[in-house]
Protein backbone atom coordinates (compact mmCIF):
# COMPACT_ATOMS: atom_id res chain seq x y z
CA UNK A 1 0.00 0.00 0.00
CA UNK A 2 1.44 3.35 -1.04
CA UNK A 3 1.45 6.08 1.60
CA UNK A 4 -0.05 9.41 0.64
CA UNK A 5 2.50 12.21 0.41
CA UNK A 6 2.55 14.52 3.41
CA UNK A 7 1.19 17.92 2.52
CA UNK A 8 2.88 20.91 4.04
CA UNK A 9 1.41 24.38 4.07
CA UNK A 10 3.91 27.06 3.20
CA UNK A 11 3.72 29.98 5.64
CA UNK A 12 1.99 32.94 4.04
CA UNK A 13 4.36 35.85 3.46
CA UNK A 14 2.87 39.29 3.09
CA UNK A 15 5.23 41.92 1.75
CA UNK A 16 5.13 45.46 3.10
CA UNK A 17 3.18 47.81 0.86
CA UNK A 18 1.60 51.15 1.58
CA UNK A 19 -2.17 51.33 1.62
CA UNK A 20 -4.12 54.58 1.58
CA UNK A 21 -1.04 56.81 1.40
CA UNK A 22 2.03 57.29 -0.79
CA UNK A 23 5.44 56.65 0.73
CA UNK A 24 7.94 59.41 0.07
CA UNK A 25 10.83 58.24 -2.12
CA UNK A 26 14.18 59.75 -3.06
CA UNK A 27 15.39 60.35 -6.63
CA UNK A 28 16.53 56.71 -6.88
CA UNK A 29 13.17 55.32 -5.76
CA UNK A 30 14.23 54.37 -2.23
CA UNK A 31 12.14 55.32 0.84
CA UNK A 32 13.14 58.84 1.83
CA UNK A 33 14.93 59.25 5.16
CA UNK A 34 14.90 62.67 6.87
CA UNK A 35 17.69 63.06 9.40
CA UNK A 36 17.94 66.86 9.34
CA UNK A 37 15.13 68.92 10.84
CA UNK A 38 13.38 71.24 8.35
CA UNK A 39 14.15 74.89 9.11
CA UNK A 40 11.35 76.59 11.00
CA UNK A 41 11.18 79.31 13.63
CA UNK A 42 12.95 78.17 16.79
CA UNK A 43 10.86 77.74 19.96
CA UNK A 44 11.46 80.28 22.74
CA UNK A 45 14.45 79.48 24.94
CA UNK A 46 13.35 78.06 28.29
CA UNK A 47 14.84 77.22 31.68
CA UNK A 48 14.98 73.52 30.73
CA UNK A 49 17.12 74.27 27.66
CA UNK A 50 19.96 75.53 29.90
CA UNK A 51 22.43 73.69 32.08
CA UNK A 52 22.27 74.67 35.80
CA UNK A 53 25.29 76.90 35.34
CA UNK A 54 23.77 78.62 32.31
CA UNK A 55 20.56 79.27 34.27
CA UNK A 56 22.48 81.17 36.92
CA UNK A 57 24.27 83.24 34.28
CA UNK A 58 21.00 83.99 32.50
CA UNK A 59 19.36 85.16 35.73
CA UNK A 60 22.34 87.43 36.44
CA UNK A 61 22.09 88.86 32.92
CA UNK A 62 18.52 89.85 33.81
CA UNK A 63 19.85 91.80 36.79
CA UNK A 64 18.84 89.35 39.53
CA UNK A 65 21.01 87.40 41.99
CA UNK A 66 21.97 83.93 40.83
CA UNK A 67 20.09 82.11 43.60
CA UNK A 68 16.81 83.07 41.92
CA UNK A 69 17.56 80.34 39.38
CA UNK A 70 17.34 77.71 42.13
CA UNK A 71 14.00 79.11 43.28
CA UNK A 72 12.66 78.98 39.75
CA UNK A 73 13.88 75.39 39.34
CA UNK A 74 12.01 74.38 42.47
CA UNK A 75 8.74 75.89 41.30
CA UNK A 76 8.96 74.36 37.83
CA UNK A 77 10.54 70.95 38.45
CA UNK A 78 9.09 70.18 41.91
CA UNK A 79 5.77 72.01 41.98
CA UNK A 80 5.17 71.83 38.21
CA UNK A 81 4.01 75.40 37.86
CA UNK A 82 4.94 78.33 35.64
CA UNK A 83 2.36 80.68 37.12
CA UNK A 84 4.03 83.76 38.67
CA UNK A 85 1.16 83.99 41.20
CA UNK A 86 2.43 80.72 42.77
CA UNK A 87 5.96 82.09 43.23
CA UNK A 88 5.57 84.41 46.22
CA UNK A 89 9.19 83.93 47.25
CA UNK A 90 10.22 85.95 44.18
CA UNK A 91 10.17 89.78 44.38
CA UNK A 92 6.74 91.09 43.36
CA UNK A 93 8.27 93.85 41.25
CA UNK A 94 9.18 92.43 37.82
CA UNK A 95 8.10 88.90 38.83
CA UNK A 96 5.78 88.32 35.87
CA UNK A 97 8.31 89.51 33.31
CA UNK A 98 11.06 87.40 34.90
CA UNK A 99 8.97 84.21 35.10
CA UNK A 100 7.50 84.56 31.61
CA UNK A 101 10.97 85.27 30.25
CA UNK A 102 12.51 82.16 31.84
CA UNK A 103 9.44 79.91 31.52
CA UNK A 104 7.81 80.90 28.22
CA UNK A 105 4.69 79.00 27.12
CA UNK A 106 5.70 76.00 25.01
CA UNK A 107 2.70 73.67 24.74
CA UNK A 108 -0.94 74.54 24.20
CA UNK A 109 -3.34 71.71 24.98
CA UNK A 110 -5.65 71.24 22.00
CA UNK A 111 -7.56 68.19 23.13
CA UNK A 112 -7.46 65.34 25.61
CA UNK A 113 -8.80 61.81 25.11
CA UNK A 114 -9.26 59.28 27.91
CA UNK A 115 -10.06 55.60 28.15
CA UNK A 116 -13.25 54.67 29.98
CA UNK A 117 -11.42 53.98 33.25
CA UNK A 118 -9.43 57.19 32.99
CA UNK A 119 -6.11 55.39 33.48
CA UNK A 120 -4.81 56.29 30.00
CA UNK A 121 -4.90 59.84 28.65
CA UNK A 122 -3.70 61.06 25.25
CA UNK A 123 -2.81 64.75 24.90
CA UNK A 124 -2.65 66.67 21.65
CA UNK A 125 -0.34 69.67 21.98
CA UNK A 126 0.19 72.65 19.67
CA UNK A 127 3.70 74.07 19.64
CA UNK A 128 4.54 77.78 19.19
CA UNK A 129 4.69 77.44 15.38
CA UNK A 130 1.50 75.42 15.05
CA UNK A 131 3.23 72.02 14.82
CA UNK A 132 1.25 69.26 16.55
CA UNK A 133 2.57 66.50 18.82
CA UNK A 134 1.03 63.94 21.14
CA UNK A 135 1.94 62.31 24.42
CA UNK A 136 0.24 59.48 26.31
CA UNK A 137 -0.05 59.17 30.10
CA UNK A 138 -0.67 55.69 31.54
CA UNK A 139 -1.25 54.47 35.09
CA UNK A 140 -0.09 50.95 35.91
CA UNK A 141 -0.03 49.25 39.31
CA UNK A 142 2.86 50.87 41.16
CA UNK A 143 3.99 53.26 38.42
CA UNK A 144 2.88 56.05 36.10
CA UNK A 145 4.38 56.09 32.60
CA UNK A 146 4.45 58.93 30.10
CA UNK A 147 5.13 58.26 26.43
CA UNK A 148 6.76 61.46 25.14
CA UNK A 149 7.36 62.82 21.67
CA UNK A 150 10.80 64.05 20.64
CA UNK A 151 9.94 65.31 17.14
CA UNK A 152 6.87 66.69 15.44
CA UNK A 153 6.30 63.87 12.97
CA UNK A 154 9.12 61.47 12.05
CA UNK A 155 11.55 61.15 9.17
CA UNK A 156 12.17 57.41 9.35
CA UNK A 157 9.30 56.62 6.93
CA UNK A 158 8.36 53.21 8.38
CA UNK A 159 5.24 52.13 6.43
CA UNK A 160 3.41 50.49 9.35
CA UNK A 161 3.65 53.55 11.64
CA UNK A 162 1.15 56.41 11.42
CA UNK A 163 3.74 58.91 12.65
CA UNK A 164 6.20 57.84 9.97
CA UNK A 165 3.56 58.31 7.28
CA UNK A 166 3.29 61.99 8.24
CA UNK A 167 6.97 62.82 7.62
CA UNK A 168 9.15 65.09 9.76
CA UNK A 169 7.91 68.58 10.60
CA UNK A 170 10.76 69.51 12.96
CA UNK A 171 12.81 68.54 15.98
CA UNK A 172 11.44 69.46 19.38
CA UNK A 173 13.53 71.46 21.83
CA UNK A 174 14.70 69.91 25.09
CA UNK A 175 12.27 72.11 27.00
CA UNK A 176 9.34 71.11 24.78
CA UNK A 177 10.14 67.48 25.62
CA UNK A 178 10.46 68.19 29.35
CA UNK A 179 7.30 70.30 29.39
CA UNK A 180 5.27 67.20 28.47
CA UNK A 181 6.39 65.64 31.78
CA UNK A 182 5.75 68.80 33.80
CA UNK A 183 2.25 69.17 32.38
CA UNK A 184 1.50 65.50 33.08
CA UNK A 185 2.71 65.86 36.67
CA UNK A 186 0.51 68.93 37.12
CA UNK A 187 -2.52 67.01 35.89
CA UNK A 188 -1.77 64.10 38.24
CA UNK A 189 -1.31 66.48 41.20
CA UNK A 190 -4.70 68.01 40.40
CA UNK A 191 -6.34 64.55 40.49
CA UNK A 192 -6.78 64.26 36.73
CA UNK A 193 -5.52 60.67 36.32
CA UNK A 194 -8.00 58.10 37.57
CA UNK A 195 -7.73 54.41 38.28
CA UNK A 196 -5.43 54.27 41.34
CA UNK A 197 -6.06 51.19 43.50
CA UNK A 198 -6.29 51.46 47.29
CA UNK A 199 -3.18 49.31 47.82
CA UNK A 200 -1.10 51.34 45.34
CA UNK A 201 1.24 53.50 47.43
CA UNK A 202 3.38 54.77 44.55
CA UNK A 203 4.13 58.47 44.22
CA UNK A 204 1.58 60.56 42.37
CA UNK A 205 3.86 61.76 39.60
CA UNK A 206 5.38 60.36 36.43
CA UNK A 207 7.86 57.64 37.39
CA UNK A 208 8.68 56.22 33.96
CA UNK A 209 9.39 57.91 30.63
CA UNK A 210 9.38 56.12 27.28
CA UNK A 211 10.65 57.98 24.23
CA UNK A 212 8.19 56.11 22.04
CA UNK A 213 5.89 58.94 21.03
CA UNK A 214 6.29 60.87 17.80
CA UNK A 215 9.77 60.96 16.32
CA UNK A 216 13.05 59.07 16.22
CA UNK A 217 14.77 60.17 19.46
CA UNK A 218 18.32 59.54 18.30
CA UNK A 219 17.76 61.71 15.21
CA UNK A 220 17.27 64.62 17.64
CA UNK A 221 20.18 63.51 19.78
CA UNK A 222 21.47 66.66 21.50
CA UNK A 223 18.03 67.90 22.56
CA UNK A 224 16.87 64.48 23.72
CA UNK A 225 19.99 64.08 25.84
CA UNK A 226 19.54 67.53 27.39
CA UNK A 227 15.94 66.55 28.22
CA UNK A 228 17.14 63.27 29.77
CA UNK A 229 19.69 65.14 31.89
CA UNK A 230 16.96 67.46 33.16
CA UNK A 231 14.66 64.52 33.88
CA UNK A 232 17.30 62.69 35.91
CA UNK A 233 19.00 65.63 37.68
CA UNK A 234 18.31 65.22 41.42
CA UNK A 235 19.32 68.78 42.37
CA UNK A 236 18.34 70.94 39.41
CA UNK A 237 15.75 68.88 37.52
CA UNK A 238 12.86 66.45 37.84
CA UNK A 239 14.90 64.00 39.95
CA UNK A 240 13.76 60.86 38.13
CA UNK A 241 15.65 57.58 38.07
CA UNK A 242 17.62 57.08 34.85
CA UNK A 243 16.53 53.44 34.96
CA UNK A 244 12.96 54.64 34.58
CA UNK A 245 13.75 56.42 31.31
CA UNK A 246 13.64 54.37 28.10
CA UNK A 247 15.20 55.73 24.91
CA UNK A 248 14.21 53.85 21.76
CA UNK A 249 15.52 53.87 18.20
CA UNK A 250 14.90 52.11 14.91
CA UNK A 251 18.64 51.53 14.67
CA UNK A 252 20.80 54.64 14.19
CA UNK A 253 24.00 52.78 14.99
CA UNK A 254 26.47 55.70 15.45
CA UNK A 255 24.02 57.38 17.84
CA UNK A 256 23.60 54.14 19.82
CA UNK A 257 27.37 54.06 20.30
CA UNK A 258 27.28 57.71 21.39
CA UNK A 259 24.44 57.00 23.84
CA UNK A 260 26.44 54.19 25.46
CA UNK A 261 29.24 56.67 26.24
CA UNK A 262 26.93 59.21 27.96
CA UNK A 263 27.30 57.64 31.41
CA UNK A 264 23.54 57.96 31.99
CA UNK A 265 22.16 54.44 32.60
CA UNK A 266 18.87 54.84 30.74
CA UNK A 267 17.07 51.77 29.44
CA UNK A 268 17.80 51.30 25.76
CA UNK A 269 15.23 49.84 23.36
CA UNK A 270 15.87 48.76 19.77
CA UNK A 271 12.79 48.66 17.53
CA UNK A 272 13.80 45.67 15.40
CA UNK A 273 10.53 44.24 13.96
CA UNK A 274 12.36 41.72 11.71
CA UNK A 275 15.51 39.61 12.23
CA UNK A 276 16.30 39.31 8.50
CA UNK A 277 17.57 42.14 6.32
CA UNK A 278 15.36 41.28 3.36
CA UNK A 279 12.16 42.07 5.27
CA UNK A 280 13.61 44.75 7.56
CA UNK A 281 14.86 46.76 4.56
CA UNK A 282 11.19 47.18 3.62
CA UNK A 283 9.72 47.56 7.12
CA UNK A 284 12.40 49.87 8.54
CA UNK A 285 13.96 51.96 5.73
CA UNK A 286 16.93 52.97 7.90
CA UNK A 287 18.01 49.31 7.63
CA UNK A 288 19.40 50.30 4.23
CA UNK A 289 22.06 52.25 6.18
CA UNK A 290 22.69 49.95 9.15
CA UNK A 291 21.76 46.27 8.86
CA UNK A 292 20.25 43.96 11.50
CA UNK A 293 23.60 42.59 12.67
CA UNK A 294 25.11 46.07 12.96
CA UNK A 295 22.17 47.26 15.07
CA UNK A 296 22.34 44.18 17.30
CA UNK A 297 26.11 44.54 17.71
CA UNK A 298 25.59 48.16 18.82
CA UNK A 299 22.83 47.06 21.22
CA UNK A 300 25.11 44.41 22.75
CA UNK A 301 27.89 47.01 23.07
CA UNK A 302 25.42 49.24 24.94
CA UNK A 303 24.90 46.44 27.46
CA UNK A 304 28.66 45.85 27.76
CA UNK A 305 29.28 49.54 28.43
CA UNK A 306 26.38 50.24 30.82
CA UNK A 307 25.39 46.88 32.29
CA UNK A 308 21.78 47.78 31.44
CA UNK A 309 19.75 45.03 29.79
CA UNK A 310 18.55 45.98 26.31
CA UNK A 311 14.92 45.73 25.17
CA UNK A 312 14.10 44.50 21.68
CA UNK A 313 10.75 45.86 20.45
CA UNK A 314 8.98 43.70 17.86
CA UNK A 315 5.55 44.60 16.39
CA UNK A 316 3.83 41.35 15.43
CA UNK A 317 2.15 41.83 12.02
CA UNK A 318 -0.08 39.09 10.67
CA UNK A 319 1.62 36.93 8.01
CA UNK A 320 4.43 39.44 7.59
CA UNK A 321 6.99 39.06 10.40
CA UNK A 322 5.31 36.65 12.84
CA UNK A 323 6.52 33.34 11.38
CA UNK A 324 7.99 30.73 13.70
CA UNK A 325 11.22 30.61 11.72
CA UNK A 326 11.69 34.35 12.32
CA UNK A 327 11.34 33.81 16.07
CA UNK A 328 14.00 31.09 15.78
CA UNK A 329 16.28 33.34 13.73
CA UNK A 330 15.87 36.20 16.22
CA UNK A 331 16.74 33.87 19.11
CA UNK A 332 19.75 32.58 17.21
CA UNK A 333 21.08 36.07 16.53
CA UNK A 334 20.55 37.23 20.13
CA UNK A 335 22.09 34.10 21.68
CA UNK A 336 25.09 34.39 19.35
CA UNK A 337 25.88 37.61 21.22
CA UNK A 338 25.70 36.00 24.66
CA UNK A 339 23.11 35.40 27.36
CA UNK A 340 21.46 37.66 29.89
CA UNK A 341 21.89 40.92 27.98
CA UNK A 342 18.52 41.28 26.30
CA UNK A 343 14.76 41.08 26.76
CA UNK A 344 12.27 40.86 23.88
CA UNK A 345 8.96 42.76 23.91
CA UNK A 346 6.68 41.56 21.11
CA UNK A 347 3.60 43.76 20.73
CA UNK A 348 0.58 43.04 18.53
CA UNK A 349 0.48 45.63 15.75
CA UNK A 350 -1.76 48.58 16.45
CA UNK A 351 -3.63 49.25 13.19
CA UNK A 352 -3.41 52.70 11.64
CA UNK A 353 -5.96 54.47 9.42
CA UNK A 354 -5.85 53.30 5.81
CA UNK A 355 -3.69 50.24 6.52
CA UNK A 356 -4.69 46.69 5.61
CA UNK A 357 -2.15 45.28 8.06
CA UNK A 358 -3.32 43.91 11.38
CA UNK A 359 -2.04 42.18 14.50
CA UNK A 360 -1.02 38.55 14.49
CA UNK A 361 -3.62 36.06 15.70
CA UNK A 362 -3.36 35.11 19.37
CA UNK A 363 -2.13 31.51 18.78
CA UNK A 364 0.59 32.87 16.47
CA UNK A 365 1.60 35.47 19.06
CA UNK A 366 1.81 32.79 21.74
CA UNK A 367 3.89 30.50 19.51
CA UNK A 368 6.32 33.34 18.70
CA UNK A 369 6.76 34.08 22.40
CA UNK A 370 7.09 30.38 23.26
CA UNK A 371 9.89 29.82 20.76
CA UNK A 372 11.91 32.73 22.10
CA UNK A 373 11.42 31.72 25.73
CA UNK A 374 12.31 28.10 24.94
CA UNK A 375 15.52 29.35 23.35
CA UNK A 376 16.41 31.08 26.63
CA UNK A 377 15.47 34.61 25.56
CA UNK A 378 13.31 36.34 28.21
CA UNK A 379 10.23 37.45 26.30
CA UNK A 380 7.08 39.27 27.43
CA UNK A 381 4.11 40.15 25.24
CA UNK A 382 3.53 43.90 25.72
CA UNK A 383 0.31 45.53 26.85
CA UNK A 384 -1.38 47.56 24.10
CA UNK A 385 -2.57 50.52 26.14
CA UNK A 386 -4.49 53.34 24.50
CA UNK A 387 -5.51 51.54 21.31
CA UNK A 388 -9.13 52.70 21.58
CA UNK A 389 -8.01 56.36 21.61
CA UNK A 390 -5.34 55.86 18.91
CA UNK A 391 -2.73 56.34 21.61
CA UNK A 392 -0.87 53.05 21.32
CA UNK A 393 2.56 52.45 19.76
CA UNK A 394 2.65 53.49 16.10
CA UNK A 395 -0.72 55.26 16.21
CA UNK A 396 0.34 58.78 17.15
CA UNK A 397 -0.43 61.16 14.30
CA UNK A 398 -2.25 64.48 13.94
CA UNK A 399 -5.44 63.83 11.97
CA UNK A 400 -7.32 66.32 9.79
CA UNK A 401 -9.80 66.69 12.66
CA UNK A 402 -6.93 67.43 15.07
CA UNK A 403 -5.57 70.06 12.72
CA UNK A 404 -8.99 71.69 12.39
CA UNK A 405 -9.40 71.91 16.17
CA UNK A 406 -5.82 73.16 16.59
CA UNK A 407 -6.36 75.88 14.01
CA UNK A 408 -8.99 77.56 16.20
CA UNK A 409 -7.18 76.95 19.51
CA UNK A 410 -5.30 80.08 20.61
CA UNK A 411 -1.75 79.63 21.87
CA UNK A 412 -1.33 79.82 25.63
CA UNK A 413 0.34 82.93 27.02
Amino acid sequence: MTESPVRTTKPRQVRPATEGWTQKKDAEGRPLLQFASPKRGKPPVHLADFTPEQRVEKVKELGLPGFRAKQLEKHYFQHWTHDPADMTDLPAEGREEFVHGMLPALLTEVRRLETDRGDTIKFLWKLHDGALVESVLMRYPGRITLCVSSQAGCGMNCPFCATGQAGLTRNMSAAEIVEQVVRANRLIADGGLGGKKKDDHSAERVSNIVFMGMGEPLANYARVMQAVRVMTDKQHGLGMSARGVTVSTVGLVPAITKLAAEDIPVTFALSLHAPDDKLRDELIPVNSRWKVDEALDAARAYFDKTGRRVSIEYALIKDMNDHGWRADLLAEKLNARGRGWVHVNPIPLNPTPGSIWTASEVPVQNEFVRRLNDAGIPTTLRDTRGKEIDGACGQLVATEEDEAVAAVTPLED
